[in-house]
């Protein structure tokens, strides 16, 4: 008889763009996103047969629209192993307060131990390497704090990307500037199957050199980025507009993980 890899049957995945995968397009996946999470699932469905995975983020929603939306959905679906990764989008809002979102994050995390599952909980990742993010590095870094508080009180396992040093690098992340691309999806996944104790044949990968770029070829490659990702970003909080409005779970029931056909 095969020893199992891990003791889970049923994982159900919270949060935002992150967790849905945005950065990381595959047509053939539910979403048309792969991400970390499906990357996990599909290694936690190696040699469990009866393994169910559903995976509820939606890009673009705060704390309360995660509580709102996804937190009673997934205590419906009784899963054993849930991710929970939330407060980047209020961390990014101006005059936003990390102790107040910290502790909406504990009311979550509050309703989700009831029945005993094992909660993974994500800090954020260290933005010092990003100019458009830099500022707000102190705010992430006391979110952060509070989140390692949450974690002990209800025995969560940490995903620290905080100290995931491999994302500290502009080649890890989407042309948005906002999302991990493929290569910093699988990093994240390594690390989350790490933390987790599972066996997996996921390899390190090292992302391409930086093409040399003159000042002006910089320039231009940020004003398009501006005009083609900031602007309508902007945009969308002077309208109190949201990417993920309308939008749908990609896996909203907890299913067998299937492969993408290509």
């Amino acid at each position: 008889m095969t020893t199992p890899m891990h003791p889970w049957s049923r994982y159900v995945a919270l949060g935002d763009s992150f967790t849905e995968g945005v950065g990381d397009p595959e047509p053939n996946s539910p979403g048309g996103n792969r991400g970390w999470s499906d990357r996990v699932a599909e290694v936690l469905s190696q040699g469990t047969p009866d393994f169910a995975y559903a995976n509820l983020a939606v890009r673009g929603k705060l704390i309360r629209q995660i509580s709102d939306e996804q937190v009673g959905t997934a205590l419906a679906l009784h899963p054993d192993l849930i991710t929970f990764s939330g407060g980047g989008n209020d961390v990014l809002r101006p005059g936003s307060d990390p102790d107040l979102i910290a502790a909406r994050c504990e009311e979550q995390i509050r309703r989700l131990s009831r029945d005993n599952a094992t909660i993974v909980l994500f800090t954020g990742a260290d933005v010092g390497f990003s100019p458009m993010f830099r500022g707000i590095r102190g705010k992430i870094a006391i979110y952060n704090e509070n989140l390692r508080a949450v974690a002990a009180r209800y025995d969560c396992v940490v995903a620290d990307l905080w100290s995931l040093t491999e994302i500290q690098d502009a080649r890890m992340w989407s042309a948005d500037r906002l999302h991990l691309n493929a290569l910093g999806h699988h990093t994240v996944a390594r690390m989350v199957l790490s933390d987790l104790n599972v066996p997996n044949t996921l390899e390190p990968h090292k992302p391409e050199p930086m093409p040399g770029r003159t000042f002006r070829e910089a320039r231009t490659e940020d004003m398009q980025w501006a005009r083609e990702y900031l602007l309508p970003w902007v945009l969308r909080r002077i309208r109190h507009q949201s990417s993920g409005d309308h939008m749908l779970p990609k896996r909203p029931d907890a299913q067998p993980f299937s492969q993408p056909r290509h």
